[in-house]
């Protein structure tokens, strides 16, 4: 997971590595953590691999809804969303927040985020899968079962060649070091990829990897070192047995789809 940089893998550069294919630890001189820096931003803004998909004439979809003034406030591109805001940012507070790397692999290919709108008429997943934690903080989204969220994935990836999916409360639990936390968010994950597996169309391929290591080792609040699991569902593709860093991910995402 460190692409022989020393230190620990970071958030930033393995989610750019991931939605490139590109060794983005190497090629910016280090890890870099949370949210992309001008460097990392200049890599996704030329090889994100939605834009080389999209210029590709394929299609992408990035299945997670957020509140639109969140992605306002980012500054990246949304769907059309009718409902009240969720609620106001001061300019100060909209200064603070960062756009990660998948919300800018997102922007460079052009393509729209969904808004809680679209999770409220079932064509948006939030990233907890359920909506509870988001229902937690005020909004006003559905709950579902891991076994619903599962059937909504497979509708929203019907609409696109390529469908991106991102999942955070393991990390985020990882760093509180809280034991609870994990157990719930990594049992919620797999109800919902045993489901999302069992009910895959016999085409479709389906990867599930992790940027860094973090919740496996809740003895330290940082991230590890340790390989990362990489799990693959679909038609044969023995190539995956020899991905060696996360950016294979990426690179076979580009290749399956004829926009290498």
């Amino acid at each position: 997971p460190t692409f022989g940089v020393p230190g620990r893998p970071q958030s930033a550069s393995n989610q750019t590595a991931i939605l490139t294919g590109d060794p983005a630890p190497v090629l910016v001189g280090g890890h870099v953590l949370g949210y992309p820096n001008t460097a990392l931003r200049e890599l996704l803004a030329e090889r994100s691999i939605v834009r080389r998909l999209k210029a590709a004439g394929r299609t992408a979809t990035f299945a997670n809804a957020y509140p639109a003034p969140y992605l306002d406030a980012l500054g990246v591109p949304r769907r059309p969303s009718t409902s009240p805001p969720e609620f106001a940012l001061s300019e100060r507070a909209a200064r603070k927040v960062r756009p990660s790397a998948a919300k800018l692999a997102f922007a460079a290919g052009g393509e729209p985020l969904r808004t809680l709108d679209d999770a409220r008429a079932d064509d948006g997943l939030t990233h907890d899968i359920t909506g509870a934690n988001a229902r937690a903080y005020g909004l006003d989204v559905p709950l579902r079962t891991p076994g619903e969220a599962a059937a909504l994935f497979w509708r929203i990836a019907g609409q696109a060649d390529f469908t991106f999916f991102e999942h955070y409360l393991a990390d985020e639990a990882g760093h509180a070091q809280d034991f609870t936390a994990a157990r719930l968010a990594l049992d919620t994950f797999d109800a919902f990829l045993r489901a999302v597996a069992a009910t895959r169309p016999a085409e479709a391929r389906v990867l599930v990897c992790s940027d860094h290591g973090n919740v496996e080792d809740l003895s330290v609040r940082g991230h590890t070192v340790h390989a990362v699991p990489m799990l693959y569902f679909g038609p044969s593709a023995p190539e995956v047995v020899s991905f060696s860093t996360v950016a294979d991910v990426g690179r076979a995402v580009v290749r399956w789809l004829g926009a290498d």
